[in-house]
């Protein structure tokens, strides 16, 4: 897949994740709670992907990629298992400080989300950049090699 069909496969997913969570709002509890586990099966999923995608890149990809998404991994189950700890709390002062907390942590999961899309501009434009100098290389020393490009 070109770098620009997953850029536009990324702004279709927000725009989606957008949709979901204004929707949630009105729809019954059983609803948005089967909704969540979805999510997460989604979410798990990708995480799944990544990792062996990160695995496979080793050696190919920036070794800064298979730390950061190992990192990132690692942070994101701690903060589901502290939820799901907190779920089985039942008083109302706790309750809205879980509220309270899952709001923080949703808010910094669109600022990190939104962080990997800044970072996915850099890395596409330099991709692009690198695959034009490859190019221009191989130009001036007279070899015609099909361009591989996914820009």
């Amino acid at each position: 897949m070109a770098l620009s069909e997953d850029l536009s496969r990324l702004a279709a997913r927000a725009k989606e994740t957008e949709t979901r969570a204004e929707e949630a709002r009105t729809k019954a509890r059983a609803e948005v709670k089967q909704e969540i586990a979805e999510a997460r099966a989604a979410a798990q999923a990708q995480s799944e992907k990544l990792r062996a995608a990160a695995a496979e890149g080793q050696g190919v990809i920036s070794d800064w990629w298979v730390d950061a998404q190992k990192s990132w991994s690692d942070h994101i189950e701690s903060v589901r298992d502290d939820i799901e700890r907190k779920k089985a709390e039942h008083d109302v002062g706790k309750a809205r400080r879980r509220a309270e907390r899952a709001e923080a942590d949703a808010e910094l999961a669109l600022d990190a989300a939104y962080w990997a899309v800044v970072e996915a501009e850099y890395a596409v434009l330099d991709a692009v950049l690198a695959r034009r100098d490859a190019d221009d290389l191989a130009e001036m020393k007279g070899t015609s090699e099909p361009a591989t490009a996914r820009t």
